[in-house]
C-alpha cells in the first residue's frame, strides 16, 4: 500500500512538473515568439542574414523598401534612399534602429494563430514623410548631424535624418573618413554636449523655484568669476531680465541661476525631463544623456547649468522636451509608426510650459530675427556647444505656435559653429516645407 502511495505521489509530482514546464513554454512562446521566428538563421524568412519579406512605406504610401524576386530593394529615388537610410535600415542589418531590423516582427507577417506568414510579408507604414527627409538632408549640405521633426499633438515623427548617410544601392567607400560612424543613427543613438539649449532646463527649474524671478535683474559684464574660474559670456549684456537673459543666451545670468538652484535640483529636472536616461521610440532604445550634480558654489555647477561641463543630451530627448513645452507640459511620446501612439507623460506644470513658450517666442522676435523664418510663428532656443577641440556643435530646437501645424523640431550640426547661423537655416528649410511654404 505504501509503495502504491509513493508511486502515486511520484506520478502526481511528475505530472505537475510537466504541467508547469508546459505552462512556462507556452508563456515564453506567447511572450517571445516574434524573436524566435525572426532569428536570422530562419531560412524561411532570412537570406544571408537579411530579412527577405515585408514592405516599408512612408506615411503617404511611398515605398521605401520592398522585396522583388526574393531580394531586398529600396526606393526608386537615390535621394530618398540616402535621406531615409537610418529610418529604413540596410539589407545587411548594420543599422539596428532601421525599420528592417527594429520592426522585423511586423514585416514577416507572422501569425501566432496560423503559424504562417502572409504572402510577401507584412507592411510597416512609418510616420515619416520622405519628402521632408529629403529636404532636411539637402539642408545639411554634406555636414554631419541630426534633424528631427515631430507632430507634438500625436507624437508622430515626420522627419528623422542622420548624417553621414549613403545610398544602400551603391554602398560607400569605407576608406573615406567622412563615413566614420555612418551606421549610427545620430537622432536616436548619439548624445552630445547641449550647450545653451540646456538653459531651458535651468530656466524651468528657476521658474518653479525662484519666486521673484520676474522681478530679478541680472548684470552681465562679459564674464563672471566662480570659485576662481572665469566663465566668459558671448557678449556684454548689461542689466537684463530673465526673459532678456534667455534671448541673449547669457552665460553670466544662467551661471548665477545654476549656483542658486544647486546641482541636485538641476539633476532632478534633467532626469524628470528624460534627458539623462534611455528612452524608447516605438520600442527602439535611445542613447542616455548625462548630468552630474556638481558641488555647491563650484565652477562645474555653473558650467553644467549652461549646458557645458560633462552634460550630454540626445537629439530625440531634446525634441521630446521642446514638444512638451509646446503641448502645455505634456509630451506625446515620439513614434516612428504611422497611427501608433507612444503614450504620453507630463514633464512640467502647464503654467511653466506656458512661460517657457512665451520666452522662446521672445527669443525669435527680439534676438534671432523673425525675418530669418518668414511666415512662421516660431518659438525656439539656440545652442553653441563648445566641445573642447576649438569647435562648437550648432543646435537649434523649438516649435511652431500654429494649431494647423503643431510641429516641434531639433537640429544639431556637428562642429557647425553658431546655432542660429548654422542649425537655424536647416530648421527653417524643413519647417517651410512642412507647412507648405516651399
Amino acid at each position: 500500500m505504501k509503495k502504491i502511495k509513493r508511486r502515486a505521489w511520484s506520478a502526481l509530482l511528475l505530472a505537475l512538473a510537466l504541467l508547469f514546464g508546459t505552462g512556462v513554454y507556452v508563456w515564453r512562446f506567447a511572450h517571445s515568439y516574434r524573436q524566435w521566428i525572426n532569428f536570422s538563421a530562419n531560412e524561411n524568412l532570412f537570406q544571408n542574414g537579411a530579412l527577405a519579406l515585408g514592405t516599408v512605406t512612408d506615411r503617404n504610401g511611398v515605398v521605401l523598401a520592398a522585396v522583388s524576386d526574393g531580394k531586398r530593394v529600396f526606393a526608386d529615388s537615390a535621394a530618398t534612399r540616402t535621406a531615409c537610410l537610418h529610418a529604413v535600415g540596410d539589407a545587411a542589418g548594420n543599422i539596428g534602429t532601421g525599420a528592417l531590423t527594429a520592426f522585423a516582427d511586423r514585416l514577416t507577417g507572422y501569425s501566432l494563430l496560423t503559424g504562417a506568414t502572409s504572402q510577401g510579408g507584412g507592411t510597416v507604414t512609418l510616420s515619416l514623410d520622405e519628402r521632408l527627409n529629403r529636404t532636411a538632408w539637402n539642408a545639411l549640405a554634406g555636414r554631419r548631424g541630426a534633424v528631427l521633426l515631430m507632430d507634438y499633438r500625436t507624437g508622430e515623427l515626420l522627419c528623422m535624418v542622420s548624417s553621414p548617410s549613403y545610398d544602400p544601392n551603391t554602398g560607400f567607400d569605407a576608406s573615406n573618413a567622412w563615413y566614420d560612424g555612418v551606421w549610427l543613427n545620430r537622432c536616436l543613438s548619439a548624445a552630445y554636449t547641449p550647450g545653451s539649449v540646456f538653459k531651458l532646463v535651468t530656466l524651468a527649474a528657476a521658474v518653479e523655484h525662484i519666486r521673484d524671478l520676474d522681478a530679478r535683474r541680472f548684470t552681465c559684464t562679459g564674464s563672471v568669476t566662480v570659485d576662481g574660474n572665469e566663465l566668459v559670456c558671448s557678449g556684454v549684456h548689461g542689466e537684463q531680465t530673465v526673459e532678456q537673459a534667455l534671448a541673449n543666451s547669457c552665460n553670466c545670468a544662467f551661471a548665477e541661476l545654476s549656483l542658486e538652484l544647486g546641482g541636485e535640483t538641476l539633476r532632478q529636472y534633467a532626469e524628470r525631463f528624460g534627458l539623462t536616461r534611455q528612452l524608447q521610440v516605438s520600442g527602439i532604445w535611445t542613447a542616455a544623456g548625462r548630468f552630474e550634480a556638481s558641488p555647491a558654489g563650484s565652477a562645474d555647477l555653473a558650467w553644467s547649468g549652461i549646458g557645458q561641463s560633462t552634460d550630454l543630451v540626445s537629439p530625440v530627448a531634446l525634441l521630446r522636451l521642446v514638444a512638451a513645452i509646446a503641448n502645455g507640459g505634456t509630451v506625446r511620446e515620439p513614434s516612428l509608426l504611422h497611427g501608433v501612439s507612444g503614450g504620453s507623460a507630463r514633464l512640467m506644470r502647464a503654467d511653466t510650459a506656458q512661460r517657457l513658450a512665451a520666452m522662446m517666442h521672445y527669443n525669435v522676435v527680439s534676438s534671432y530675427g523673425s525675418w530669418n523664418f518668414p511666415n512662421l510663428d516660431l518659438c525656439a532656443k539656440t545652442g553653441t556647444a563648445e566641445v573642447g577641440d576649438g569647435t562648437s556643435h550648432a543646435w537649434f530646437a523649438g516649435f511652431l505656435n500654429d494649431a494647423a501645424h503643431p510641429y516641434a523640431f531639433a537640429v544639431i550640426v556637428e562642429h557647425g559653429g553658431g546655432g542660429l547661423s548654422n542649425a537655424g537655416p536647416v530648421a527653417n528649410a524643413l519647417l517651410q516645407a512642412a507647412v507648405g511654404n516651399a
